[in-house]
């Protein structure tokens, strides 16, 4: 049996909603409540997040996705829609790889086919020197504020608050595997782009984390693209509303 803790809520289409960095499934509590009456909504924490174990010190993308199509498989899914945010969308990405056109439609939610640039792993790099020496309560504290466009961030304080919460529950060795994991992985955008089924791409102008100009560069392979002005890394709560529209005629698609 498969040991991704994860809810779900309705029936019909399957559409797997998958957590980024320092968060967990229940970050989606909001929009599984929106989408389910619609479609049968799935939020599963990753290996090392929330209430899923990491059984292992390091762990690849691939891995995760092989972790995840067996998860899949046990609780009688099939033809998914996968969003992935940020992580959660390098995610989807390595499942697609590896089910192709099992997989009905994937969507990224502020992230990227690309791999990290020479800059990125560097940065990376910090990140995880920074884990090994102050532990996870100081690296979430610094780390989730600025996800959100700076503009936000005191009309989202209460959100902030509860990401930081959220992010608690990651544990020291899954945000060291997670952020190797990241700067490790491989250029996935020929595999996206030859892809036959929907593809949804959101992108904030204001994204710290993944920059715009990657993601226009990346327009071309989508069926669907939008882009979020004004908004960082997290329009699932800066621009909740017009996200969850994106996201609830996307996942209609015949």
């Amino acid at each position: 049996m498969s040991s991704i803790h994860f809810f779900e809520k309705g029936s019909g289409q399957p559409v797997v909603l998958i957590h980024g960095f320092c968060e967990i499934g229940a970050m989606w509590e909001d929009f599984a409540q929106e989408l389910f009456q619609d479609f049968r909504v799935l939020c599963c924490d990753l290996p090392g997040f929330g209430k899923t174990p990491l059984s292992q010190a390091h762990i690849s993308l691939e891995e995760v996705a092989v972790l995840l199509e067996e998860w899949l498989e046990e609780n009688g899914v099939e033809n998914p829609i996968i969003i992935g945010h940020s992580l959660g969308g390098y995610v989807a990405l390595a499942m697609l790889e590896l089910m192709g056109s099992r997989i009905k439609g994937i969507g990224l939610f502020h992230s990227t086919a690309f791999a990290d640039d020479k800059e990125k792993k560097a940065m990376r790099n910090r990140a995880i020197r920074f884990l090994k020496k102050n532990g996870v309560d100081k690296f979430v504290t610094s780390f989730v504020p600025p996800l959100f466009s700076e503009a936000h961030r005191i009309q989202f304080k209460y959100e902030i608050d509860r990401a930081i919460e959220q992010a608690h529950q990651s544990t020291l060795e899954g945000l060291i595997a997670f952020t190797e994991a990241m700067r490790d992985r491989k250029d996935r955008f020929e595999v996206l782009k030859s892809f036959q089924g929907p593809k949804l791409m959101i992108a904030g102008t204001e994204d710290g984390a993944v920059k715009i100009e990657a993601s226009r560069r990346q327009k071309e392979a989508f069926t669907d693209y939008f882009e979020l002005e004004g908004t960082g890394h997290m329009g699932m709560i800066e621009d909740r509303d017009k996200t969850l529209g994106i996201l609830r005629v996307f996942c209609n698609q015949d």
